[in-house]
């Protein structure tokens, strides 16, 4: 069950009216406690504003990385937090993202839906100001949670053998990076996953639009993000600042906490 709940998975963005009860949501939170962590560097920031919400979902959770409790903490055990903020992201970042994974299973399990939204770290001073976020707290991703209002297939992914390597990385030949493409391609295609989004990403610069949505797929969808967005680390630094965290240079702050 757990196995089929896992390659099931799909992103729903259509919900149903229906409010999940207090006990899933906090069945939901409790499943994403138990996943693995470092040092359970997380919070979780709860929405049921539906208006507002997400593809209107009734529930939206935001999955923190926090600092902020555990520097609580070691005040109350006489220590001043050390470590530089690298680190910290590094593994708060794993703590908060397993925390989403399960919480994204359980609500499965119990049949709801659910659809990650990982802008929320471009927006994170936005966040700190609705919920009233204390510094050292940096919203990582958000989930819209609630019962499926539709029910598309899973959305495909690279063959295994361009994903399970043993013993040593292979030299990728043409012929394994194009049959993963196609696999990638076709999948979509097959679904006509972006026409129905409506979600082709305008070119940027000189190049010139040459794909449809007949052939419009994930790779040429993905090439144009990671081939336009970002090049500039500037705003998700400013983004990390705002929120107490310094990665470029120690914060002046850093002696002034205790």
């Amino acid at each position: 069950m757990v196995i089929e709940t896992l390659l099931s998975h799909k992103s729903i963005r259509k919900y149903r009216d229906e409010m999940p009860s207090e006990e899933i949501i906090k069945t939901i939170v409790r499943a994403g406690q138990q996943a693995p962590f470092a040092s359970q560097a997380y919070s979780v920031l709860l929405s049921r504003k539906r208006r507002r919400n997400p593809f209107k979902a009734p529930l939206l959770f935001t999955i923190c990385v926090d600092y902020h409790k555990f520097e609580r903490i070691m005040e109350k055990r006489g220590w001043k937090l050390v470590t530089n903020d690298l680190v910290l992201l590094f593994f708060g970042i794993q703590d908060a993202a397993l925390m989403a994974e399960n919480m994204v299973i359980a609500a499965r399990s119990l049949g709801l839906g659910s659809c990650f939204l990982g802008s929320a770290m471009f927006r994170a001073d936005k966040i700190a100001e609705e919920y009233h976020l204390p510094k050292r707290v940096f919203p990582l991703v958000q989930l819209a949670i609630g019962y499926p209002a539709e029910d598309p297939p899973p959305r495909p992914r690279y063959p295994l053998e361009f994903t399970l390597f043993e013993n040593n990385y292979p030299e990728l030949t043409d012929e394994t990076v194009l049959k993963a493409m196609k696999t990638m391609d076709e999948g979509y295609l097959a679904q006509d996953y972006y026409r129905r989004l409506n979600a082709k990403i305008p070119l940027e610069g000189d190049r010139q639009e040459t794909y449809t949505y007949e052939n419009y797929s994930w790779t040429e969808h993905i090439c144009r993000k990671w081939g336009q967005w970002y090049p500039d680390p500037k705003v998700l630094l400013e983004q990390l600042e705002k929120r107490g965290f310094h990665i470029t240079k120690k914060s002046e702050e850093t002696d002034e906490r205790f």
